[in-house]
Parts: C-alpha cells; sequence; structure tokens
C-alpha cells in the first residue's frame, strides 16, 4: 500500500512556483472567453492546464476523516447532548482540510481534475481509532456529483453523501453553490445527524493567491432532537478575521435556548464553551493537528476505474510542468468517455453505479431536513443518491473492467 495526503499525485511544488502569474494569466484568459457572467457546474468551465491541480474531484471526500479519532469520538459518549457536540466538533475540524489544505501546500487554489462517470477513489486510515475506510464514486458526470461513504466499524461509525457545485463569477470572484449533503450514523444508538454544505466563494484572484472563504449557514440535524447552526464571516474591508465562524447548539425547535457555542477561524483555532455554565470545555486547533495519512492500494494494483491510476499519465505532465502533454492525455480520457457515453445512448443502457444507488426517497432523511429547513434538489444532481450494502457485497463484474 502507499500513503497519500489526499494531494499525494506528486504535483511539483516548483511548479507552482514556476507558474506564480498562472491565475493572472487565467483571469486574462477567462475574461477573453466571456465568462465573467458564467453560471453552471465547474466542470463545464474549460481550465487551461497551467491552473489544473494533478488531483481529481473525487478524491476530495477523503478530508472529511483525516483525524478518524475526531471521527468516531462520538460513539463513546452515553449523553446525547454531548455526542451531538462532539458531532459538531468533528465536522468543525474537518473545515480546514476540505477547504484551505490545498492552497496552503500548493500556494494557491487549483482547479481540480474534473472525475469521469464510474471514476472511484478507495483507501483507508489506520491509527487508534482502528480502521476506517472510503469509498468515493462519480455517480453523475452531467451534472458531475460525487458520492461517498466512510465507516469504522469498531466504532459502529458511518458517513455517507454526495455533493455537486455550481458556480458563478462577479466582480473578479468565484462563488459555488454545493448541493447535497451528508448523513452520520452511529451504530450504538440508531442515531443520525443531517449535515447540510456550505456554499463557498474564491477570493484573491486578482491578486493571484487565491484561497476559499464560507459563507452564509448550515446545519446538522440529529435524530435525537439537538440542532446545530454554523454561521460563517470573513474578513471583511474593514474588520474581520479570514475564515470566521460562530456556531451554536441548542435542542431543536429552542434556538435561543443555547446549550454550547463555539466561535473562532476553521482554519486556525477555535474554542467550546458551555453557555450555561459560561466555561470553557474545549479548545481546538486544526493548523497544528495532526493529521492521519489516506493509505491507497500501488497504481498496479488499482482497478482500471480507480482516479489515480486512470489520470496517472495526466498527473506525471502536470508535476512535470509540461502543460501540452497534460492536455493530450486529459483529452484521451475526456473523447474515450465522450465514446462511450455515445454508445451507451445507441443501445439504449445506462452507467451501471459501482456501489451507490438513485433513491427515489428517504424517510429519515425527510424527517431531519423538514426540521432545518432543508430543500434537496435531486434535479441539479442527478437523483437522491444512497450507499448501497447488496452492490458492495456483490463479486465485480467482468464487463466493469473497462478502461476509462
Amino acid at each position: 500500500m502507499s500513503s497519500s495526503n489526499g494531494n499525494g499525485n506528486g504535483e511539483a511544488a516548483g511548479v507552482a512556483a514556476a507558474n506564480k502569474g498562472s491565475w493572472s494569466s487565467f483571469l486574462k484568459y477567462s475574461l477573453d472567453q466571456s465568462i465573467a457572467s458564467f453560471s453552471g457546474d465547474l466542470s463545464s468551465l474549460t481550465a487551461p492546464p497551467f491552473i489544473l491541480s494533478s488531483t481529481s474531484l473525487v478524491e476530495y471526500s477523503s478530508y472529511w476523516a483525516e483525524h478518524p479519532s475526531i471521527l468516531v469520538a462520538p460513539a463513546s459518549e452515553p449523553d446525547p447532548a454531548k455526542r451531538a457536540l462532539l458531532v459538531l466538533k468533528w465536522f468543525l475540524s474537518t473545515l480546514k482540510q476540505q477547504y484551505s489544505s490545498r492552497n496552503e501546500k500548493l500556494g494557491s487554489e487549483k482547479k481540480p481534475l474534473n472525475p469521469f462517470l464510474g471514476e472511484l477513489f478507495l483507501g483507508k486510515w489506520e491509527d487508534e481509532a482502528g480502521t476506517t475506510e472510503l469509498i468515493s464514486e462519480q455517480v453523475s458526470h452531467h451534472p458531475p456529483v460525487t458520492a461517498y461513504t466512510i465507516w469504522n466499524q469498531k466504532h459502529g461509525v458511518r458517513l455517507q453523501g454526495y455533493n455537486g457545485q455550481k458556480a458563478s463569477f462577479s466582480m473578479r470572484t468565484i462563488h459555488v453553490k454545493q448541493i447535497g449533503h451528508a448523513i452520520y450514523h452511529i451504530d450504538a444508538y440508531n442515531e443520525d445527524y443531517l449535515i447540510t454544505l456550505p456554499s463557498l466563494h474564491i477570493e484573491g484572484l486578482v491578486y493571484g493567491a487565491p484561497y476559499v472563504e464560507l459563507n452564509t449557514r448550515t446545519f446538522i440535524q440529529s435524530s435525537s432532537g439537538y440542532t446545530s447552526k454554523i454561521s460563517y464571516s470573513g474578513k471583511g474591508w474593514v474588520s474581520g478575521k479570514k475564515n470566521s465562524f460562530t456556531a451554536t447548539l441548542y435542542p431543536e425547535g429552542k434556538e435561543k435556548d443555547i446549550l454550547y457555542s463555539i466561535e473562532g477561524q476553521w482554519n486556525d483555532t477555535f474554542t467550546i464553551h458551555d453557555v450555561k455554565s459560561k466555561t470553557e470545555l474545549d479548545s481546538y486547533s486544526p493548523k497544528t493537528s495532526q493529521v492521519t495519512p489516506l493509505t491507497i492500494a500501488p497504481l498496479d494494483q488499482q482497478g482500471e476505474l480507480e482516479s489515480r491510476r486512470a489520470w496517472r499519465a495526466v498527473a506525471e505532465a502536470i508535476g512535470n510542468g509540461d502543460m501540452e502533454t497534460t492536455g493530450t492525455e486529459k483529452s484521451k480520457i475526456e473523447n474515450a468517455q465522450r465514446e462511450l457515453r455515445k454508445q451507451e445512448k445507441d443501445e439504449g443502457k445506462e452507467w451501471e453505479r459501482r456501489y451507490f444507488s438513485r433513491v427515489e426517497a428517504d424517510e429519515m432523511f425527510g424527517r431531519l431536513a423538514e426540521r432545518v429547513g432543508y430543500q434537496v434538489e435531486a434535479d441539479k444532481t442527478g437523483g437522491l443518491w444512497r450507499w448501497d450494502e447488496a452492490k458492495y457485497q456483490a463479486p465485480l463484474k467482468e464487463d466493469r473492467k473497462t478502461e476509462p
């Protein structure tokens, strides 16, 4: 097995330095193509090779669980209010990895590779929490949607969800609406938590150093009757700090009866307070917290649909700064996919998802969504996607072993 921190494709830091003016060039390129008024899914934006990341978007699911001990901690807490607090803490601990870790590694945000339909990313984390496993699959290409499940059998914890994005541009800022949700489940208490996803915008384009800010608010609603509300803010013209937030946890329907509050910066440090006793319970720093490396199979042991193997030639070209080969190899994959879709259409078939299925409704999800006023947008994600245990247990069909 090989080790990876989510961006282990060999994307050289020197490439980012060599292309320090890349984003300035991209702005000119963008304006030349008149995309200042662009609105749509991110995959339909044609980016020049010099701002591409060598990481496929299907890998981003791994950012949910780079601290497995925090992920599983709620399962060991008998008090339901404190369990809800630990779920909130875990969610907040993931934000830095999800939205700013790549910026720090590469010097700026880069556009990830658009996953092809059926693309897979599989891995696991091994640490004091035991084994935590990940399966991520691209379940839709138009619109682009990634579904994922992460589970720890030892602690009886599972996270599953899916998400897509819609982007628009205004005043040289990229605005991204994330569509989808996640559900965190604890076996021991048969308890579920609906997690809504933040919208975001990318600042700093004009300065050639893009970074992510989260917008508005999100919710975590538990089946045990507790609600967490997280409100995001950033650095304004006059005051404020980048990547700031405040969060409150309260009994469902009693927003003014706050039990716990958390505030700080999701990419730096935040503190947890017991509101009733006016005491500080904990302080957590995502900035200094050590992540657990994700382990994936060596390339020669991966299936043909697995992300690192499928995009290997593209990733190597990006790492070498060879933009001509990057474009050529990327086009090979994209053209093969177009041909496969055409063949399916001609034969009246649809690509069969390996691990997830489209469902008409989810009763538990519906109840939790109603409590926080969350509206599912299945038409914008190709459906409501759920983990399919029967597919996971079924043997892989020979006809699925086709080159992407």
